[in-house]
């Protein structure tokens, strides 16, 4: 699922954000340095009306310039216009000649900030739901799996009653559809006006 939206990139106006998958080890170090933390950016396309579009949960090496920049330039359409809580790092988006702006946080609450509300929410809600579905997963090794997961079924919620069939396409390039018979999942595909070769 995450190769199927790597594919595609965002446009428009854009809330970006940091976050992190996983916790501290016993006996491990805590907050950001933490060895079992997966650092990944959270993008969030709206439409002219402020409603979100589509999300993007990308993992990336840290939050460098050099990540965000090269991360900027496969997610995100020229002249789009950013806007990030302040983290110096985001500042790179600019090298994927998109706009940047700036709101700082400061000491103030995810719920005092209304500019990034559909983000934060849509960040508790993954979060929330991989602590309810994964209780113990190597963070490090699945975590672009996990997070193209909710990302696929985010970007394709107006569209529920075809998600099924989406996701048999979507699977068939990466080999899995031959264990569905894919003379079979062609049929049904090509009922469905998504044609297959």
């Amino acid at each position: 699922m995450s190769e199927r939206d790597a594919n595609y990139t965002l446009s428009g106006r854009i809330d970006i954000d940091d976050a992190y998958l996983g916790g501290e080890l016993s006996g491990g170090k805590a907050g950001r340095g933490s060895e079992n933390k997966v650092p990944f950016v959270a993008a969030l396309s709206f439409d002219d009306s402020g409603h979100p579009l589509h999300l993007k949960l990308s993992p990336v090496p840290g939050f460098t310039s050099k990540a965000i920049a090269d991360w900027a330039k496969a997610n995100l359409a020229q002249g789009c216009d950013v806007l990030s809580d302040g983290l110096a790092c985001f500042a790179a988006v600019t090298e994927a000649d998109c706009q940047h702006q700036t709101i700082i946080v400061g000491g103030r609450k995810p719920k005092e900030m209304l500019e990034f509300l559909w983000l934060n929410t849509i960040l508790g809600n993954l979060k929330t739901s991989l602590g309810g579905a994964y209780h113990a997963f190597g963070f490090a090794k699945y975590a672009s799996r996990y997070l193209g997961a909710f990302a696929y079924r985010f970007n394709r919620r107006f569209q529920l009653d075809r998600l099924p069939m989406r996701l048999l396409v979507a699977a068939k390039p990466l080999g899995r559809a031959q264990r569905f018979g894919f003379a079979r999942l062609k049929h049904l595909a090509n009922q469905d006006k998504v044609y297959l070769k």
